[in-house]
């Protein structure tokens, strides 16, 4: 009898580890069964490079096995391929060894795939010479030809990471990425649908034994493997002197200045341009409904090309369209930088509007913040940092003016002069504006720290006069380029400046003072800059996007900011969710969303009811009534079902799908909570096998098992009420923080006379990573 090939992929370093697997391969190959497992060392060929013959007879075999006991990059880059030449990968792990085991959950990937644990030698060969479906995962797809380029981005930000995505910015390709600032985990199913929706990939791998950097070279790996064995464009990028993984190792080009990134980002947009070239991938014929819809993405960033298709126009969006707001603000994952998207796209769309989204990163303010800003008293640090704020803006406006008429003022007289003289005033030979915002600012930032410190000892509590200011902040004439701004807004309709993201990468140590002040000059340049413009006769708005938790921090350090026309994102009403859900259904499925019902949509692609619930009544109670979650646990859900090949989402694929949307939640909200709170980390931990309601003296027992004091306890308390992981059960129902609209006073108030008798539930979502004890009867 002929038999196919098993290709089996193992780290071997952990001697007794790989002889087990040994013998299990030797005892499953006597048996009479019709594959034949063959190890990796089989191919270790002396003389010949030894990652070709591996992917060779991972293209030869019937599927793949993979032991993930220990994530050895070689074999997760192995996995990642395997899938990527549509072919099916059983994972296995040691039952009993803790291995990576850790790793692998703060990566994701792999428990969104699903693996077999087996105990010894008989027991992972019993499961060998048992049956196993050689269906692969499906990896066919469109290109998605408005975002064509996909970044798995390093959560260690620097100089290189942003020369990355500025320089595919100037390649003129929008990108779709992976942030770990918004995503905790990747799953494997959303790393598939990325790739397989992409003309080219890009991803640094980090050096460094750092838990970060191998959690996100575990990402990257996986990634390549995908875009390997789908044979599409790949730049992996590494600091000079990394030792890169064998199998990658002539793929990985190293970079000694981040100005090498620049050549080779040019080389990928080629290979992009001749892979585009190809003809595009149509659905694959067969697949069932749920395998070819797409809802959106999660990230609003990765589905910039298509939001506008499907996005639910609330109240918020109409106030702030109209100009009635500066300020908007909403809990992480609640739809900011969606809106952000919406209002950009909408106004630009007019030529005569003059749109600058502004995105920097917290990393491009540290140097001045710790060098500059630490040194300086109250008053000098609002002076300048108003002052530099006012001028930055100035600065992307002139920018942008002479960007979007760089060629059609040469042929309108109207506009001509004006832009010759905008021209002159701004351009400086001491100020370069190459590159784009997060590269000018950085660069800004860094000339201005310099300066300080050639002129001033680092001592604190210093104070700068106006001129001091002007002889650090400034290169140009800044009344001169105020004016010749203003006298070329004359032929311009409106201006509208959106800043987002300013609040990304404040999570080390909580938002402190600095932080504060940083976010109060920002708003009070924006409406310093809006008055004089208006005074002028130009409609001219500043709108900041800000994290809900960072501007209650505001708040109480500066009264005056509760008084801000602000629009508030937080959602209370499971009923606009669903419609936000059902909007992109009937997109999806190509419906009439006038004509679509949500109950039409839905019970065509998932199951009516799970435990006795309707299923989508199911999934917003444990959504946190965020729109980001709804969408992750539908997709976790969907990518369970595709994965066991069902029509439609079952019960099965839900349970699993609510565990690993759980998982994600809870690395999430544990880090959301060490944000704002430092003190909080690893606080959510704590609830494991806890049960699903508490009295108030268990709960406090547990918040002082966790080493707090009654003060610190009674703050963590007011956290967890706070974002919705526990809430308030009464006799009537459990009260959480949004159904009480986000008012944490009336949660407050609602406790203080329970008293003693105080009851709390833990938020159903976290149950399943929590290993939380379900009650006999539920108090939802």
């Amino acid at each position: 009898m002929t038999k196919e090939l098993a290709f089996v992929a193992y780290p071997s370093f952990d001697k007794d580890l790989t002889r087990i697997i040994r013998e299990a391969i030797a005892s499953a190959n006597a048996k009479p069964i019709d594959v034949h497992y063959e190890p990796w060392e089989f191919n270790d060929i002396p003389g010949n490079q030894l990652v070709s013959p591996i992917l060779e007879r991972i293209q030869e075999s019937r599927f793949i096995v993979a032991d993930i006991t220990y994530l050895n990059l070689n074999v997760v880059y192995e996995i990642g391929f395997a899938i990527g030449c549509s072919k099916r990968c059983f994972l296995v792990r040691k039952k009993d060894t803790e291995g990576d085991r850790a790793l692998s959950k703060d990566a994701g990937i792999f428990d969104t795939l699903g693996y077999f644990e087996y105990t010894d030698a008989s027991d992972l060969e019993r499961r060998l010479t048992s049956r196993i479906d050689a269906t692969p995962l499906l990896v066919h797809g469109t290109l998605d030809s408005k975002a064509p380029v996909y970044v798995v981005e390093s959560p260690i930000s620097g100089d290189a990471a942003t020369m990355l995505t500025s320089r595919i910015k100037k390649a003129r390709y929008r990108y779709r990425s992976f942030s770990p600032d918004e995503d905790t985990r990747l799953s494997a199913n959303d790393a598939i649908r990325q790739v397989v929706a992409s003309a080219g990939v890009a991803t640094p791998l980090e050096g460094g034994s750092s838990l970060i950097a191998k959690v996100h070279n575990v990402r990257a790996m996986f990634v390549a493997g995908l875009v390997r064995g789908l044979q599409k464009p790949l730049l992996m990028l590494a600091p000079a002197g990394y030792d890169a993984p064998l199998d990658v190792r002539d793929d990985v080009k190293t970079y000694r200045f981040p100005d090498d990134i620049s050549e080779m980002v040019s080389e990928l947009a080629l290979e992009i341009t001749e892979y585009q070239q190809m003809v595009n991938p149509s659905p694959v014929t067969g697949a069932t409904i749920l395998q070819n819809l797409r809802v959106g993405d999660p990230t609003a960033e990765n589905e910039m090309a298509t939001l506008a298709n499907y996005y639910l126009r609330t109240d918020q969006y109409t106030r702030t369209t109209n100009g009635d707001v500066n300020l908007v603000v909403g809990r992480k994952g609640a739809g900011k930088t969606a809106l952000f998207l919406q209002i950009r796209d909408r106004t630009r769309s007019d030529k005569r509007n003059i749109v600058v989204d502004l995105k920097p990163e917290g990393f491009q303010l540290i140097k001045l913040k710790e060098e500059l800003l630490t040194y300086l008293s109250e008053g000098s640090l609002q002076h300048l940092v108003t002052a530099f704020w006012e001028y930055l803006i100035l600065l992307e406006v002139a920018y942008k003016l002479l960007e979007k008429d760089r060629i059609t003022h040469k042929n309108n007289h109207e506009i001509y002069e004006l832009y010759r003289e905008l021209e002159a005033t701004y351009k400086t030979d001491e100020f370069s504006d190459e590159g784009d915002f997060s590269e000018r600012l950085l660069a800004l930032s860094q000339n201005i720290t310099a300066k300080f410190k050639q002129l001033h000892s680092a001592e604190p509590s210093q104070r700068l006069t106006n001129d001091q200011v002007t002889s650090l902040l400034y290169y140009h004439d800044i009344r001169s380029l105020r004016t010749k701004i203003s006298d070329y807004l004359e032929k311009k309709q409106s201006v509208w400046i959106l800043f987002d993201n300013l609040d990304k990468g404040w999570s080390t140590g909580g938002v402190d003072e600095i932080d504060t002040a940083v976010l109060r000059c920002l708003i009070d340049a924006g409406r310093k800059i809006e008055s004089q413009m208006q005074k002028s006769g130009h409609r001219f708005r500043c709108i900041v996007f800000v994290r809900n938790d960072v501007y209650e921090h505001l708040m109480q350090r500066s009264a005056d900011y509760g008084k801000e026309m602000r629009a508030i994102l937080d959602w209370t009403e499971p009923d606009l969710l669903r419609e936000m859900l059902r909007l992109r259904l009937a997109n999806a499925l190509e419906l009439s969303p006038d004509k679509t019902g949500f109950d039409q949509a839905w019970r065509s692609l998932c199951v009516s009811h799970f435990n006795g619930e309707e299923t989508s009544a199911y999934m917003i109670d444990r959504s946190l009534m965020r729109p980001r979650n709804l969408l992750k646990i539908f997709n976790h859900c969907r990518g369970f079902a595709n994965n066991f090949g069902h029509a439609k989402i079952e019960d099965s694929d839900i349970e699993k799908g609510l565990r690993a949307y759980s998982q994600d939640l809870l690395m999430e909200l544990d880090r959301e909570l060490a944000d704002v709170l430092p003190q909080a980390q690893d606080l959510v931990y704590r609830f494991i096998d806890a049960p699903a309601t508490m009295s108030k003296r268990e709960l406090v027992a547990l918040l002082q098992d966790a080493g707090t004091d009654h003060e610190v306890g009674t703050k963590r308390l007011e956290f967890l009420l706070y974002y919705g992981i526990i809430g308030l059960q009464t006799p009537e129902r459990t009260y959480y923080i949004f159904d009480v609209n986000y008012d944490q006073k009336v949660l407050r108030i609602r406790v203080e006379r329970a008293g003693e008798e105080a009851v709390f539930a833990i938020n159903p979502a976290f149950w399943p990573a929590l290993d939380i004890r379900s009650p006999s009867k539920n108090g939802n």
